[in-house]
């Protein structure tokens, strides 16, 4: 058998027989490996151990370590609990079981509702799949011969069916279970160590409402059993600081379905903690060379027919008519689901020149989007919501020092709130508008402005928005989840339908470049992040109520009064607690509600004008003035 020659990752040649596979080139290289493959990568493309390798392939061996691995192993074990069903489940339908992250799921018809106890059962069979270690195999079929494989299973003939014609269709064997499968698997279901089924959810086929109701059941799958434990043990911390529960517990906020889904009522609390935050940021941009502007709720259509959005978003906007009266015809108005045309007109009414660039315009603009109920999420994904919007007007040499200077605010912003965070650069899509140069130069100027500030980037190739590319900034939070976050974009879209232009040294007309960025993204998103990250602890600058004044007996209410009046004045927020209750009960309440400082008030105290503080974290701190009280907490704004 002749020999035939494959690259690997590092630019070596590696010889192997005709007819090796993706496993046996691993296991001619295993010293180097580490571990057993679990796949192989050829051309970008993830293929099984089992594939069989060419002449000139450039091969990556797949092992746990790798990025795609809790990929390839959670879609396996998506495998493995669509057979544990159909042995336990022999007439149940079969949708579709993809990895997802964090986990997988599969959509199963069956003909009644999965029930805990069938949980567990599943999870039980699917041990003993993976304790016999079947084997994943794959081949493939042509459509008909898919067809006949699938008799009886009408939602994965529905699937074979919009195939294109020619094509050969893969399947994958393991055990009593054929499944439609592009791939690839880990090996055999013995590599699938760790795994636990979380719930069950009803999902539309093909998420359209108007299709029959599954049954998705939920897992999740680690290569470690420790992983598996250190994940059970972060849903159980994410559970106790879900935003939504905590901000009813801290009196922050409310949804209400008389008004309707996914619109937020911030209670006084909540609303002093947004406020202080949004004056924190506007203070902060005055001082970058930002200008705030403030634009209408409402447009008419034709503001949205200009920008596009009549056309391509309009299913997620809110139109209506108006009656101009006067025998008029009624007009086309939407509340705006974006901030971005309002800037746009505001450069547009007056004329501009290349001295007045860049631009750099700021709004926090409530807007609102008609997301499907079943969507909805607190404050994480509502149908109502303020961003912290800027656009910025600019000539293409400015986008550098432009995004850098962007790039400076989330470090800024970022630090003060403790997240760690990373970039991803989205480029060209295959729909997109503007010129290739234009594209070239802003994708290079996003790119060129991360290297200098010293910002590692991923590259998510064909992910930019149409009209531009764009940065995405992702954060960890204090549990180790990622949020997608900041946003930095350039638009070639917008400027051109809305034609504006700015007059050149030379006294010629040329169309700026447009900037958007949100850092917080949206005020509600970022604030339920922020619940979550601080569990509802938030730094003594920030939170609704700095301190609690507690006295001891009913003649130091006056003192206690006396003493949030003056930390009021000089800018301290401050509560007393006057229920006729004993001290300690005030205090724990304090924690519960997880104020920063707790200021008992007795004679003593009343006699030498001073409190006793208490620190929620430290416990006792001692005795101090009112006035020294006051300028330490206020020395703590950022």
């Amino acid at each position: 058998m002749p020999d035939i020659t494959v690259k690997l990752p590092d630019g070596s040649d590696l010889t192997v027989p005709e007819g090796s596979t993706v496993a046996d080139v691993a296991t001619a290289i295993g010293p180097r490996l580490g571990q057993a493959a679990l796949a192989g990568k050829i051309s970008d493309e993830l293929v099984d151990t089992s594939h069989v390798v060419s002449d000139g392939d450039a091969i990556q061996i797949i092992t746990e370590k790798s990025p795609e691995a809790l990929h390839i192993l959670r879609h396996s074990a998506a495998h493995v609990m669509a057979e544990a069903v159909k042995d336990l489940f022999p007439e149940a339908g079969f949708g579709i079981g993809p990895s997802i992250e964090d986990g997988f799921y599969y959509d199963f018809d069956v003909d009644r509702a999965f029930t805990p106890d069938d949980l567990v059962a599943i999870e039980e069979r699917m041990r003993q799949i993976v304790a016999e270690e079947r084997l994943f195999a794959r081949s493939e079929l042509t459509k008909l011969e898919a067809f006949d494989t699938f008799d009886g299973q009408p939602l994965k003939q529905e699937l074979i069916q919009e195939l294109p014609e020619g094509e050969r269709i893969s399947i994958y064997n393991q055990g009593q279970l054929t499944d439609l499968c592009r791939g690839p698997h880990v090996p055999h279901t013995g590599r699938i160590p760790a795994f636990k089924l979380m719930k069950v959810a009803g999902a539309y086929w093909k998420g359209d409402s108007n299709r029959e109701m599954l049954q998705r059941i939920y897992g999740t799958a680690w290569f470690a059993e420790k992983d598996l434990e250190q994940y059970l043990t972060n849903i159980e911390e994410a559970e106790k600081r879900d935003h939504r529960k905590l901000g009813k517990e801290l009196d922050l906020f409310h949804f209400d379905e008389l008004a309707g889904s996914g619109l937020v009522f911030y209670h006084p609390k909540g609303a002093r903690l947004l406020s202080t935050l949004i004056d924190w940021l506007s203070k902060d941009l005055y001082k970058r060379g930002y200008y705030e502007i403030r634009t209408p709720h409402v447009y008419r259509a034709d503001v949205w027919k200009t920008s596009g959005h009549w056309d391509f978003y309009r299913e997620n906007m809110y139109p209506f008519l108006i009656d101009e009266g006067e025998g008029k015809e009624p007009s086309e108005y939407a509340v705006k689901p974006m901030n971005c045309p309002g800037a746009v007109l505001v450069y547009a009414s007056d004329m501009r020149s290349y001295r007045d660039l860049p631009m750099r315009l700021f709004e926090f603009g409530t807007v609102y989007r008609h997301e499907k109920s079943g969507v909805v999420h607190g404050l994480m994904r509502a149908r109502g919501f303020t961003q912290d919007d800027a656009h910025i007007f600019c000539t293409g040499e400015q986008i550098v020092p432009e995004v850098k200077g962007m790039l400076d605010l989330v470090k800024f912003i970022m630090e003060t709130f403790d997240f760690t965070y990373t970039a991803e650069v989205s480029t060209k899509p295959e729909k997109s508008v503007g010129r290739d140069e234009d594209w070239d130069t802003a994708t290079k100027a996003l790119m060129t402005a991360l290297e200098e500030w010293g910002l590692p980037f991923e590259i998510n190739e064909g992910d930019g928005a149409f009209y531009g590319p764009k940065i995405d900034i992702k954060v960890r939070d204090a549990i180790g989840r990622v949020w997608q976050l900041s946003t930095i974009q350039v638009d070639f879209n917008l400027p051109e339908r809305f034609d504006i232009t700015y007059r050149t040294a030379e006294n010629t007309d040329e169309r700026p470049f447009m900037l958007h960025r949100a850092i917080f993204g949206s005020m509600e998103r970022f604030f339920g992040i922020l619940i979550e990250h601080t569990a509802g602890a938030f730094p003594t600058w920030l939170a609704p109520v700095q301190a609690v004044v507690v006295p001891i007996a009913d003649r130091h209410m006056e003192f206690a009064a006396s003493v949030r009046k003056r930390l009021e004045a000089d800018g301290v927020r401050c509560e007393v607690y006057a229920e006729q209750e004993p001290m300690r009960v005030k205090i724990a309440k304090a924690q519960q509600q997880k104020v920063p400082y707790m200021l008992v008030v007795g004679d003593k105290e009343a006699e030498d004008d001073s409190v006793a503080v208490r620190d929620r974290l430290q416990g006792d701190i001692g005795a101090m003035s009112v006035c020294d009280f006051g300028e330490m907490v206020l020395a703590q704004r950022p």
